[in-house]
């Protein structure tokens, strides 16, 4: 079910820093916990960092994706997957939806962004991982409903993390 109140997406910016760290790691274990320091690194270094907001708190991120396009200088492991196999991508590094903000589409509406800048950069696929170990099935029966396929799997974080690898093309459209 989606809610009907309006929601805009907006560059994030280093102001967003906060309270993205919050909206990140409520997110944990899907995502890494990480310091307003990497945060900040990862918005100065993402090709795509995009907040949704509700118009009347834009101050406020209620969802937010971050993406890297090819030959970013960004020490990941599930980038540098990609990367080392000539992926011509967008490469999600993260969507996190705040708690209060499920069910209303945001996460489909970020993705449409991202898949729409993948085709006006002229990239083949968007990419990304989920955890398999942690589990987390909700981002997989998600993907997988995006049109994502996997492609590969790595142990990631001295073998704690296991993930898939994930790719979906550039011509997808989400509605």
């Amino acid at each position: 079910m989606t809610d009907p109140s309006p929601v805009v997406l907006r560059p994030a910016t280093p102001d967003d820093v906060p309270a993205l760290v919050a909206l990140n790691d409520a997110a944990h274990p899907a995502v890494p916990i990480t310091s307003e320091a990497e945060m900040a690194a990862l918005l100065a270094g993402a090709e795509l960092p995009v907040v949704a907001v509700d118009p009347e708190r834009p101050d406020v991120p209620l969802a937010m994706i971050l993406a890297f396009g090819p030959g970013a200088d960004y020490a990941s492991e599930n980038y540098a997957w990609f990367e080392s196999r000539g992926y011509d991508h967008l490469y999600v590094d993260r969507i996190v939806v705040g708690e209060g903000s499920r069910d209303r589409g945001l996460g489909r509406l970020l993705y449409a962004h991202v898949f729409s800048a993948a085709r006006l950069t002229q990239r083949a696929v968007v990419t990304c991982e989920v955890n398999l170990d942690p589990p987390n099935p909700g981002s997989l029966r998600f993907h997988t409903r995006l049109g994502f396929a996997a492609q590969g799997e790595q142990a990631t974080k001295g073998g704690s993390v296991r993930v898939v690898m994930l790719s979906a093309p550039a011509t997808t459209t989400i509605s």
